[in-house]
């Protein structure tokens, strides 16, 4: 589970863990927190690796070690994020550094992690894909978050490429798309907005948060989806319907 050190990646890892799963738990900055995550099932044995995404020959080790770890990989989630915000006021060179390191994580990472992995599942003769992507790949985003949006659209088209290429090979794709979710990376939009604003656009009466997509995810992971493979899922409260 890439970027599961908090958040929707936490969540995630946390619900495959407690079905018993095997999990490798990825981190960049937040150790501690991937620990205490680890610790929590002991039984499982997970393994925790750290790697900072922006960095190609990272992400390489990152996957190696994780096949060193676990053995063999059933599925990846590619979950790792940023959303920073980026308006035009700002200088260009600032705004263009912002760009490239939200595709950096956002999509390059997931890109190069996808093409590793298919390599993995075509020798293992299958594997799947969990992409958690966003409404914004569909709705668009806000001007703050231009990349962001652009990132997370990447993703579906890769998702879906994913699945229509591979299938034969016992691959599948899937693309997780949440609405705006009650996690550490949307403080700051809150805070800009308000969280009454992001709760006016909702058809339910609460927030997403990361432990009503965790089971999702975890039932893809079962095999039980294959047949609904290069789908996208929305998971946004209502929000935006396609």
């Amino acid at each position: 589970v890439i970027g599961a050190s908090r958040g929707i990646g936490a969540a995630i890892a946390e619900e495959l863990m407690d079905q018993g799963a095997r999990v490798a738990i990825h981190y960049n900055s937040g150790e501690k927190a991937a620990s205490e995550l680890a610790a929590g099932f002991p039984d499982t044995q997970p393994i925790i690796l750290q790697a900072n995404l922006e960095n190609p020959e990272a992400v390489k080790r990152l996957f190696k070690e994780s096949i060193d770890g676990l053995g063999k990989l059933d599925s990846i989630v590619l979950n790792a994020g940023v959303f920073i915000p980026h308006p035009v006021s700002l200088e260009i060179d600032q705004w263009w550094e912002i760009w490239k390191k939200i595709m950096s994580v956002n999509l390059d990472a997931a890109g190069l992690l996808t093409r590793l992995g298919l390599e993995h599942f075509k020798q293992q003769g299958a594997g799947r894909f969990i992409y958690i992507g966003s409404r914004a790949a569909f709705r668009g985003e806000t001007a703050e978050y231009l990349a962001y949006a652009a990132s997370k659209g990447g993703l579906t088209s890769l998702a879906r490429s994913v699945a229509r290429s591979y299938g034969k090979s016992g691959i599948t794709a899937f693309t997780i798309a949440p609405g705006f979710t009650k996690t550490e990376m949307a403080v700051s939009f809150m805070e800009t907005h308000g969280e009454d604003k992001v709760l006016q656009e909702l058809a339910l009466d609460e927030l997403t948060c990361p432990e009503h997509i965790a089971p999702l995810a975890a039932f893809i992971c079962s095999g039980k989806m294959d047949h609904a493979t290069g789908t996208t899922i929305d998971v946004n409260a209502g929000s935006y319907m396609h």
